[in-house]
């Protein structure tokens, strides 16, 4: 979770100019982890112009409360907690559709992540699906449908977790929860994606 292009003292010193007012230092920071909180809101809202606007509203959001941010947890968390919040309301505004076969028509498999390897070879409800089948594009692009369908608190573990490469520990801090509740609501929502998966699975076949 941390800034690709500054180290810990870089993003600290920021924080401390930016909560001052500098904008030019909020500027750096908004430079150093908007492609992160943009992957984030993609992979919550499934849209590139919602994920846009959600990275727009978090820094917005972000700027306004920087000063009563006390420093309690690392930026990088306190600031994925305010996207996640962001990208959350926006996806509850999107009108929910069920799964079916008109979402392998979607062409727009790019914004499917690379990550998904990662998620198909867990032991679990990823192993059923043939590998192959799951790692081509439109069938990660119903994956991630699928992830998005899940409950809030779900979807959120699994997003972090397993897209974006965060630990339990790191997880625990965004969601203010114990890591024993990460772990218990990745496990749901990977037996909810087996349930889900597997009774699409003609889909999912070549």
């Amino acid at each position: 979770m941390h800034a690709n292009r500054a180290d810990t003292a870089q993003i600290s010193a920021l924080v401390a100019r930016a909560k001052q007012g500098d904008r030019e230092a909020f500027d750096g920071l908004v430079q150093c982890y908007t492609p992160q909180i943009y992957n984030l809101a993609l992979r919550i809202t499934g849209s590139r112009e919602e994920a846009e606007d959600c990275v727009q509203e978090a820094f917005l959001r972000a700027f306004s409360a920087l000063r009563g941010f006390r420093g309690e947890a690392a930026f990088s968390t306190w600031l994925h907690r305010v996207a996640i919040n962001v990208a959350n309301d926006a996806a509850r505004r999107r009108s929910r559709q069920p799964l079916s076969a008109s979402d392998l028509a979607d062409s727009a498999s790019d914004d499917s992540p690379p990550e998904l390897d990662r998620v198909a070879r867990h032991d679990g409800p990823y192993t059923n699906p043939p590998e192959e089948a799951v790692l081509r594009g439109q069938r990660r692009h119903f994956i991630l449908r699928a992830i998005r369908s899940l409950p809030e608190n779900h979807r959120t573990v699994v997003i972090l977790y397993d897209l974006q490469n965060l630990s339990y520990e790191q997880i625990a801090r965004i969601t203010k929860t114990r890591v024993g509740t990460v772990k218990s609501r990745l496990n749901r929502a990977r037996l909810a994606l087996k349930d889900l998966l597997s009774a699409h699975m003609e889909l999912l076949r070549e």
